[in-house]
């Protein structure tokens, strides 16, 4: 495993749901291992998702792809912190996030919403519902989207007016990012109203980079962690729509 700079480095990056996935330890141990623990491993969806990313990536053009369950060294509070505080811009850096929709098996991307497909998730793909996926559509210049089987069904340039409608983010914020833009806290807080995450704490977690604050994370404090989102806002801007949430 190589540490590069992301400013300086072409690379691409993944967004999706998680699974059964293979972590940091897993993927440097993996030559180790003994061959049944190893085949194990790479019968995970998990696996089969960092293959087929790597090989699009390579069909890109690029040397380098960033994969957040394998590149995170999760048993290092200090870099797990430093790796979701720096999420938000690693997204934003990278040349083009590949969106994998694990339950959408068509060719085309879904237009409009549908209850009896995706009746957990209101009507979309799942991976509209999750909330880290939410800085990961708005941070990157180029979002290709994929299907289950790695096929490509289009980008966010092209599918702007779907992706405005499944969201209710604005087409120009999907265009060029939210710097620069006059954008209330209640805004931005919107459009992860509906979202879910697996940790409670996550639901704030996942919404610094948006916001441009920095906290340091501590797994255990359940709500607690929304309400030290608000304060950092506070202490960087005196919208008052903030208190709506």
């Amino acid at each position: 495993m190589k540490e590069r700079d992301d400013t300086t480095t072409c690379y691409a990056i993944l967004s999706h749901r998680w699974g059964a996935e293979v972590n940091y330890e897993e993927m440097i141990g993996l030559v180790k291992m003994q061959e049944e623990e190893r085949e194990e491993v790479k019968q995970r969806h998990g696996y089969q998702k960092i293959i087929e990313s790597c090989e699009q990536a390579v069909k890109d053009g690029y040397e380098w792809l960033w994969v957040d369950t394998c590149c995170i060294d999760k048993r290092s509070s200090a870099e797990l912190s430093e790796a979701i505080n720096s999420m938000y811009r690693w997204y934003q850096n990278a040349q083009v996030c590949y969106a994998y929709l694990n339950d959408v098996g068509e060719s085309t991307f879904p237009t409009k919403k549908d209850d009896n497909k995706f009746a957990e998730s209101n009507g979309w793909p799942e991976w509209f519902m999750r909330g880290w996926t939410l800085q990961e559509l708005i941070a990157p210049k180029e979002v290709k989207f994929f299907n289950k089987d790695w096929v490509h069904i289009g980008n966010k340039r092209q599918l702007e007016p779907i992706l405005e409608k499944a969201t209710g983010i604005p087409r120009a914020v999907l265009r060029n990012g939210i710097a620069g833009r006059r954008l209330s806290v209640a805004t931005i807080m919107s459009w992860a109203a509906e979202r879910r995450t697996t940790r409670v704490e996550d639901r704030a977690y996942s919404l610094m980079g948006l916001f441009g604050v920095y906290m340091p994370m501590l797994y255990g404090e359940g709500k607690v962690a929304f309400q030290r989102l608000q304060l950092e806002i506070i202490r960087r801007s005196s919208d008052q729509s903030i208190f709506a949430w």
